[in-house]
Formats: C-alpha cells, structure tokens, sequence
C-alpha cells in the first residue's frame, strides 16, 4: 500500500487516509438519497437511480484514486441534475432517456477534450490572481451549502414574484431576502452543537476533528429527536433496485433515448446546445473545484504543475484526474444519472488530512457498502455534516490573501469569481464571472494581449451558454 500510493513521500498514513476517506463520504453521501428523489420526478425509477448514482460514484472514484492517485470523489453533481431535471426534461420536453443520452455524449466530449488537452490548456491560461479567487470563492460556497444544510437561513420572497412549477418547487426571482432563522426546534440547535463541536476540536487540533464532529453529532441528534432510528434494519428494496435498473441501463443509446435524435431534424440544433451547456458547466466545476483544492493542500505541488505543462500523455497527477473525472460521466449515464462530477466536498476529506488516492478507494468502498447500508447512512443528518462543510469554508478563504484586493484589476475578476461562485450555487458560473470581468478589464486597459487565446475562447463559449439558456429556457 506504501509502495503504490506513495504515502510518506505525501506525507500521511493509512489511519489519516482511511479518516480522510470516511469525511469526504458523509460530506456527500446526502447525494445516495437527493439524486435519486430528483431524477425520479422525470418518471425514471428511483431503485434504478440510487444504484446508478452509487455505481457511478464507485468507478469514478477509484478511477480517481488507484489511476490519478488523488484524494477526490465523484458522483452525479447537483446543479447538473437539477439542469437535467428542469431544463432539459420539463422545460425543453426531452424524455429522461433523451437526456441521459446527452450527458453520455457530454462525457465523450470531456473525454476528447482531456485527451487532446484542451482542459489542460484551460488550466495554464487562468491567471494567477484568479486561480486564488477561485480557491478562495470554492471557501465561500461550500461554507454557504454548510449554512444553508445547517438549516441556519430563511429565506422570503415578494407575493407574486415566484413561479411554482408542477412538482411544487418554487422558483423566487431576486426580491428573495434571505434571513437567520429563529434558534426555536431541534434541528436548529443540533446544528448549532455541531457547530461548537467542530470549531472546538479544530481549535484544540485534535485528529480526526471533522470525521469525529460528524459522528458526535449524530449521536446527541439521537435523544433530540432529530436523528431517527425507524428506519433502520431493512435493505429489502435492494433486490427491486436492482431489477429496476435494468430500465435505465443502456436506456441512453435506446429507440426512445439516441435513436430518437435523428427523428426529428429540426430538434438537432437544440440537442447540441444543451450538450454544450452540459459539457461547459461540467468541464469548470471540476477544474475550480482542482485548482481551488490542489494549489493550497498541495495535492497539485510545483513539479505536478510543471508536467502538467510541459509532459505529453498522461504524465501528471493533474492530467490523470482530469480523465478520471472526464470517463466517470459518461459510465454514469450509461447506467442512467446525470453528469458525475469531481465533488466539491471532496475539500472535507483534504483538510482532514487526506493526501493520496487512498483516501477516495476508501469513500468508494463506503458508497459499495451504503449500497446495503443505506438506512445506516441514511441516519447521519445534514446537522452533522453541515458543520464540517462551514469549517472546510473558513479554512479555504485562506486564498484570498494571495488576491491583491487594492488593486482593482485584480480585485475586481476576483470579486465576481467568488461571489457569483457561492450566490450562484455554482462553481462553473463563478468562474465565468470572473473571466468575462477579466477580459473586459484587460480590454479598458489596453492589455488585451495579456489575456490567453484560450481563456478569450473560453469567455465567448461562456457568454454563448448565457445566451443559449437565455433562449430555451
């Protein structure tokens, strides 16, 4: 294990992996339940996508760990199903197996754009400032998604300006205000106990501090009536599941998932727009969420960054993962989820010391097992987790520093990036606002050729999807 994961030369150890790995697994684990919930609104089976999104995030996650040697996690993204779900399925009137065929073709193409190393060309032209900018608004966002799963914010909107979709979601435009709640049940206060918890054993830099946190809380949930244990004791849907999957397996390549592409000609253009947009949003969370991460745990040191430059083929731990994460959506969809991403919390596992592909074997073996153990996963509330993912946050912010923030040139890209990142609920989306202000600053300035073909590219493609979803939506 020493020989093939090369721990003491990343400076840790099983016991710190095998900690890191479990972190990072109840960081996510909320997706096993979420995305299954989601997709079955389209009329998909939910057995079927719960194994789906646990095999998906199993081979991706070890691709991760035993091909790329780094401690990331993978499983279908939020923000992308929920793309799927709405946009792609409700709005534009795609059927589910449509849909799961454009996210099979999105990873064809994020395969292709690995290899020809078009990704990692993306990488070398982001400028320094906002590669810190991008580190630092990955903090914010995922202290936000600990805030808001904490149960913390409430949030109120003007009569009349939502829109109520048939499932009863509630879309609020931007008269919504968010506010603390009160501090008056249980779920509240446990969240707040976890809190404590978290901050006094980080404080008190005792080992393990977020995996134990996650764990302590879960048990004081327990008498608080927060965590119940009802449902414990029974896997006997497992054997449905596995007979439903057999709906969605292979469902995208089907006469009514990709053979119905060419029966209607004049759909075609819509079909590739909303593979683009599938791709672009893919293709930028999983690079913030690598450069926000790798740059300041080192995971991706100076002499990974200089391969990744100058090798050929799959040299660098960066380029590795860059196909890892590239192959896992299009097995994903071939099973029948949406897009599998580089999860973002995968930052809990990191910061509990997590160095080496180790750490992700670990939290695919924990989402074999929650394939059996559900309901034991299950009991772990988002109370418990929600602390961890606010500590992640903090510490993350660190990158900020490295911002010139008096000088508006940089501070300005910096701004956006990590703004728009967190109060955008998307990584893809913060990055975009970042290289649009980027290159209109540059423009002003009369530095125009400071800025890399690559990323004058990347900001029109971007623009473009604005646009795009501007239309069909």
């Amino acid at each position: 294990m020493e020989k093939f994961f090369k721990l003491k030369a990343h400076g840790t150890n099983v016991s710190t992996e095998i900690v890191a790995g479990m972190t990072t697994f109840f960081a996510m684990a909320y997706i096993i339940f979420v995305n299954p919930q989601m997709l079955s609104m389209t009329g998909m089976p939910y057995g079927a996508v719960f194994l789906a999104t646990i095999i998906s995030a199993v081979v991706g996650t070890l691709v991760m760990g035993l091909f790329a040697n780094v401690p990331y996690a993978q499983a279908p993204g939020m923000g992308l199903n929920a793309f799927f779900v709405f946009t792609v399925v409700f709005a534009l009137g795609f059927k589910w197996q449509q849909a799961l065929a454009m996210v099979f073709l999105c990873g064809i193409i994020n395969i292709i754009i690995t290899v020809t190393k078009l990704r990692k060309l993306i990488i070398k032209a982001i400028p320094e400032s906002l590669q810190h900018a991008i580190g630092g608004g990955i903090g914010i966002f995922i202290a936000y998604i600990g805030i808001k799963d904490a149960g913390l914010l409430s949030f109120t909107s003007d009569p009349g300006k939502n829109i109520v979709l048939g499932d009863g979601t509630v879309i609020a435009d931007s008269s919504i205000v968010p506010a603390l709640v009160k501090f008056n049940n249980p779920a509240i206060i446990l969240a707040l106990i976890g809190i404590i918890i978290t901050f006094v054993l980080l404080i008190l830099k005792v080992k393990g501090a977020i995996f134990i946190s996650i764990i302590a809380t879960t048990l004081i949930g327990m008498p608080m009536g927060v965590v119940h244990l009802d449902s414990l004791g029974a896997t006997a849907g497992l054997s449905d599941s596995f007979s439903q999957l057999g709906q969605t397996f292979g469902a995208a390549f089907g006469k009514e998932g990709m053979q119905s592409f060419l029966a209607d000609p004049a759909k075609i253009p819509l079909i590739l727009m909303t593979i683009f947009a599938f791709s672009l949003s893919d293709t930028f969370d999983t690079i913030g969420t690598f450069i926000g991460t790798g740059r300041r745990s080192g995971i991706f040191d100076a002499a990974d960054e200089k391969a990744l430059q100058d090798g050929n083929g799959f040299k660098s731990k960066m380029d590795k993962a860059l196909f890892a994460d590239s192959i896992a959506t299009s097995i994903g969809a071939i099973f029948g989820t949406s897009n599998t991403t580089t999860y973002v919390e995968s930052a809990a596992g990191i910061e509990a010391g997590g160095r080496t592909g180790l750490t992700a074997v670990v939290t695919a073996l924990l989402f074999v097992a929650s394939m059996f153990l559900a309901p034991f996963v299950g009991i772990v509330p988002m109370q418990a987790t929600a602390p961890a993912l606010i500590a992640v946050g903090i510490m993350m912010l660190a990158s900020f520093k490295d911002v010139k923030w008096t000088d508006l040139e940089d501070s300005i890209p910096a701004f956006f990036a990590a703004i728009f990142m967190a109060f955008c609920y998307s990584i893809s989306y913060g990055i975009a606002g970042g290289f649009i202000f980027y290159c209109i600053i540059k423009v002003i300035k009369g530095k125009s050729k400071e800025v890399s073909p690559v990323l004058w590219v990347a900001t029109a493609l971007f623009i473009l999807n604005f646009v795009i979803l501007a239309i069909i939506k």
